[in-house]
Protein backbone atom coordinates (compact mmCIF):
# COMPACT_ATOMS: atom_id res chain seq x y z
CA UNK A 1 0.00 0.00 0.00
CA UNK A 2 1.33 3.42 -0.90
CA UNK A 3 2.02 5.40 2.18
CA UNK A 4 -0.06 8.40 2.12
CA UNK A 5 1.92 11.91 0.76
CA UNK A 6 3.65 10.33 -1.41
CA UNK A 7 1.07 10.53 -4.51
CA UNK A 8 1.37 14.21 -5.34
CA UNK A 9 -2.55 14.61 -5.76
CA UNK A 10 -2.47 13.55 -2.06
CA UNK A 11 -0.98 16.90 -0.96
CA UNK A 12 -3.54 19.05 -2.71
CA UNK A 13 -5.35 20.97 -0.11
CA UNK A 14 -8.94 20.90 -0.24
CA UNK A 15 -10.66 24.09 -0.30
CA UNK A 16 -14.19 23.72 0.70
CA UNK A 17 -16.95 21.64 1.41
CA UNK A 18 -17.48 20.96 -2.05
CA UNK A 19 -14.18 19.62 -2.44
CA UNK A 20 -14.34 17.02 0.40
CA UNK A 21 -17.49 15.62 -1.20
CA UNK A 22 -15.84 15.35 -4.58
CA UNK A 23 -12.55 13.95 -2.69
CA UNK A 24 -13.80 11.31 -0.56
CA UNK A 25 -15.80 10.38 -3.37
CA UNK A 26 -13.02 10.01 -5.46
CA UNK A 27 -10.19 10.61 -3.71
CA UNK A 28 -10.73 8.99 -0.54
CA UNK A 29 -6.46 9.08 0.30
CA UNK A 30 -6.41 12.92 -0.22
CA UNK A 31 -8.75 13.15 2.55
CA UNK A 32 -6.77 11.10 5.04
CA UNK A 33 -3.77 12.69 4.15
CA UNK A 34 -5.19 15.88 4.84
CA UNK A 35 -6.52 14.80 8.32
CA UNK A 36 -2.90 14.65 8.96
CA UNK A 37 -1.87 17.95 8.32
CA UNK A 38 -1.79 20.42 11.37
CA UNK A 39 -5.07 22.66 10.28
CA UNK A 40 -7.54 19.50 9.54
CA UNK A 41 -10.21 21.08 11.78
CA UNK A 42 -11.43 23.09 9.02
CA UNK A 43 -11.70 20.27 6.61
CA UNK A 44 -13.59 17.85 9.62
CA UNK A 45 -15.87 20.45 10.42
CA UNK A 46 -16.97 20.87 6.46
CA UNK A 47 -17.31 17.15 6.52
CA UNK A 48 -19.54 17.48 9.52
CA UNK A 49 -22.15 20.13 8.05
CA UNK A 50 -22.24 18.29 4.49
CA UNK A 51 -23.05 15.55 6.94
CA UNK A 52 -25.70 17.02 8.75
CA UNK A 53 -27.07 18.94 5.46
CA UNK A 54 -27.15 15.65 4.30
CA UNK A 55 -29.09 13.75 6.65
CA UNK A 56 -31.57 16.82 7.35
CA UNK A 57 -32.47 16.30 3.75
CA UNK A 58 -33.03 12.66 3.14
CA UNK A 59 -35.38 12.92 6.52
CA UNK A 60 -37.27 14.91 4.90
CA UNK A 61 -37.86 12.43 2.26
CA UNK A 62 -38.14 9.84 4.93
CA UNK A 63 -40.66 12.68 6.78
CA UNK A 64 -42.91 12.41 3.28
CA UNK A 65 -44.01 9.14 3.99
CA UNK A 66 -46.16 10.30 6.74
CA UNK A 67 -46.59 13.97 6.15
CA UNK A 68 -47.67 16.62 9.03
CA UNK A 69 -44.95 16.42 11.99
CA UNK A 70 -42.58 13.62 10.63
CA UNK A 71 -41.46 16.51 7.72
CA UNK A 72 -39.55 18.28 10.50
CA UNK A 73 -39.09 15.32 13.55
CA UNK A 74 -37.72 12.91 11.14
CA UNK A 75 -34.87 15.43 9.88
CA UNK A 76 -34.40 16.15 13.53
CA UNK A 77 -34.13 12.16 14.49
CA UNK A 78 -31.74 11.12 12.02
CA UNK A 79 -29.42 13.89 12.08
CA UNK A 80 -29.36 13.67 15.44
CA UNK A 81 -29.37 10.15 15.61
CA UNK A 82 -26.59 9.82 13.72
CA UNK A 83 -24.07 13.01 15.44
CA UNK A 84 -25.17 10.79 18.62
CA UNK A 85 -24.44 7.16 17.46
CA UNK A 86 -20.95 8.73 16.45
CA UNK A 87 -20.16 10.80 19.48
CA UNK A 88 -20.57 7.94 21.84
CA UNK A 89 -18.99 5.52 19.64
CA UNK A 90 -15.94 7.81 19.52
CA UNK A 91 -14.26 7.21 22.49
CA UNK A 92 -14.13 3.39 22.21
CA UNK A 93 -12.73 3.91 18.76
CA UNK A 94 -9.98 5.82 20.64
CA UNK A 95 -9.10 3.73 22.65
CA UNK A 96 -8.71 0.61 20.44
CA UNK A 97 -6.94 2.62 18.05
CA UNK A 98 -4.18 3.27 20.64
CA UNK A 99 -4.14 -0.61 21.82
CA UNK A 100 -3.56 -1.63 18.11
CA UNK A 101 -0.46 0.23 18.01
CA UNK A 102 -1.90 2.83 15.70
CA UNK A 103 0.02 6.49 15.47
CA UNK A 104 -3.12 8.02 14.71
CA UNK A 105 -3.71 10.90 16.79
CA UNK A 106 -7.02 11.96 18.28
CA UNK A 107 -7.96 14.87 15.25
CA UNK A 108 -7.78 11.85 13.08
CA UNK A 109 -9.52 9.43 14.63
CA UNK A 110 -12.57 12.38 14.67
CA UNK A 111 -11.50 13.16 10.88
CA UNK A 112 -12.09 9.08 10.15
CA UNK A 113 -15.41 9.15 12.25
CA UNK A 114 -16.86 12.71 10.49
CA UNK A 115 -15.81 10.85 6.94
CA UNK A 116 -17.61 7.93 7.87
CA UNK A 117 -20.59 10.27 8.55
CA UNK A 118 -20.21 11.91 5.13
CA UNK A 119 -19.91 8.96 3.15
CA UNK A 120 -23.06 7.48 4.88
CA UNK A 121 -25.38 10.46 4.32
CA UNK A 122 -23.69 11.24 0.58
CA UNK A 123 -25.01 7.92 -0.71
CA UNK A 124 -28.50 8.29 1.55
CA UNK A 125 -29.25 11.04 -0.72
CA UNK A 126 -28.34 9.10 -3.25
CA UNK A 127 -31.07 7.13 -2.34
CA UNK A 128 -33.75 9.53 -1.61
CA UNK A 129 -35.10 9.61 -5.10
CA UNK A 130 -35.87 5.71 -4.96
CA UNK A 131 -36.74 6.37 -1.17
CA UNK A 132 -39.38 9.23 -2.11
CA UNK A 133 -41.07 6.93 -5.18
CA UNK A 134 -41.40 3.86 -2.84
CA UNK A 135 -43.04 6.17 0.11
CA UNK A 136 -45.81 7.95 -2.55
CA UNK A 137 -46.40 3.82 -3.90
CA UNK A 138 -47.20 1.89 -0.84
CA UNK A 139 -48.89 2.62 3.15
CA UNK A 140 -47.19 -0.31 4.73
CA UNK A 141 -44.87 0.91 7.66
CA UNK A 142 -43.05 -2.13 7.80
CA UNK A 143 -41.69 -1.92 4.21
CA UNK A 144 -40.71 1.57 4.50
CA UNK A 145 -39.09 0.77 7.60
CA UNK A 146 -37.17 -2.35 5.95
CA UNK A 147 -36.60 -0.48 2.75
CA UNK A 148 -34.84 2.93 4.72
CA UNK A 149 -32.97 0.27 6.84
CA UNK A 150 -31.33 -1.49 3.85
CA UNK A 151 -30.13 2.05 2.47
CA UNK A 152 -28.64 2.71 5.46
CA UNK A 153 -26.87 -0.79 5.75
CA UNK A 154 -25.75 0.28 2.83
CA UNK A 155 -23.96 3.48 3.33
CA UNK A 156 -22.72 2.53 6.55
CA UNK A 157 -20.71 -0.44 4.62
CA UNK A 158 -19.29 2.26 2.04
CA UNK A 159 -18.44 4.63 5.17
CA UNK A 160 -17.09 1.95 7.29
CA UNK A 161 -14.63 0.70 4.54
CA UNK A 162 -13.65 4.23 4.80
CA UNK A 163 -12.51 4.11 8.08
CA UNK A 164 -11.26 0.63 7.51
CA UNK A 165 -8.76 2.36 4.92
CA UNK A 166 -7.76 5.48 7.18
CA UNK A 167 -7.09 2.70 9.93
CA UNK A 168 -4.66 0.84 7.67
CA UNK A 169 -2.68 3.71 7.18
CA UNK A 170 -1.91 4.43 10.35
CA UNK A 171 0.45 1.70 11.19
CA UNK A 172 -1.99 -0.47 13.40
CA UNK A 173 -0.73 -3.89 14.12
CA UNK A 174 -4.28 -5.66 14.48
CA UNK A 175 -7.49 -4.57 12.79
CA UNK A 176 -9.42 -7.04 15.82
CA UNK A 177 -10.21 -3.52 17.51
CA UNK A 178 -11.51 -1.75 15.21
CA UNK A 179 -13.46 -5.04 13.88
CA UNK A 180 -15.25 -4.94 17.09
CA UNK A 181 -15.67 -1.50 17.01
CA UNK A 182 -17.91 -1.70 14.24
CA UNK A 183 -19.92 -4.49 16.05
CA UNK A 184 -20.24 -1.76 18.75
CA UNK A 185 -21.16 1.51 15.90
CA UNK A 186 -23.79 -0.83 13.87
CA UNK A 187 -25.35 -2.18 17.67
CA UNK A 188 -26.14 1.85 18.86
CA UNK A 189 -27.24 2.81 15.86
CA UNK A 190 -29.58 0.20 15.41
CA UNK A 191 -30.82 0.49 18.79
CA UNK A 192 -31.12 3.99 18.48
CA UNK A 193 -33.68 3.71 15.62
CA UNK A 194 -36.23 2.38 18.37
CA UNK A 195 -34.74 4.60 20.74
CA UNK A 196 -36.23 7.37 18.60
CA UNK A 197 -39.24 6.13 17.11
CA UNK A 198 -41.19 6.47 14.96
CA UNK A 199 -39.16 7.84 12.51
CA UNK A 200 -41.10 6.31 9.41
CA UNK A 201 -44.61 6.26 10.67
CA UNK A 202 -46.69 8.42 13.60
CA UNK A 203 -46.80 8.61 16.92
CA UNK A 204 -48.78 11.07 19.70
CA UNK A 205 -45.35 11.95 20.71
CA UNK A 206 -42.42 12.86 20.15
CA UNK A 207 -39.83 10.37 21.72
CA UNK A 208 -41.14 7.01 23.00
CA UNK A 209 -42.50 7.12 26.41
CA UNK A 210 -41.60 3.22 26.65
CA UNK A 211 -38.02 1.32 26.75
CA UNK A 212 -37.61 -1.26 23.89
CA UNK A 213 -34.49 -3.20 22.94
CA UNK A 214 -34.73 -3.16 18.71
CA UNK A 215 -35.31 -6.82 18.32
CA UNK A 216 -38.34 -6.90 20.63
CA UNK A 217 -39.57 -3.95 18.64
CA UNK A 218 -38.73 -5.25 15.47
CA UNK A 219 -40.24 -8.55 16.27
CA UNK A 220 -43.80 -6.90 17.20
CA UNK A 221 -43.98 -5.14 13.96
CA UNK A 222 -43.47 -7.42 11.86
CA UNK A 223 -46.37 -9.39 13.57
CA UNK A 224 -48.16 -6.62 13.81
CA UNK A 225 -50.91 -6.32 11.15
CA UNK A 226 -49.88 -3.44 8.61
CA UNK A 227 -51.06 0.03 9.57
CA UNK A 228 -51.60 3.05 7.18
CA UNK A 229 -49.44 5.77 7.29
CA UNK A 230 -52.04 8.73 6.49
CA UNK A 231 -54.41 9.57 9.16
Amino acid sequence: MLPLGENPEDREPIPNAVGAIESILRKPRRVMYQLRQPRSGRLIFSMILVAIVCSLIYGVVVGTFSMGDQLWAAPVKIAGGLLFATLICLPSLYIFTCLSGSHARLVEICGLVAGLLMVMTILLIGFAPVAWLFSQSTESVVWMGALHLAFWLIATFFGLRFVETGFSHSKARSHAGLNVWIIIFMLVAVQLTTALRPIVGKAPTFLPTEKKFFVTYWGENLKSPPAPAHN
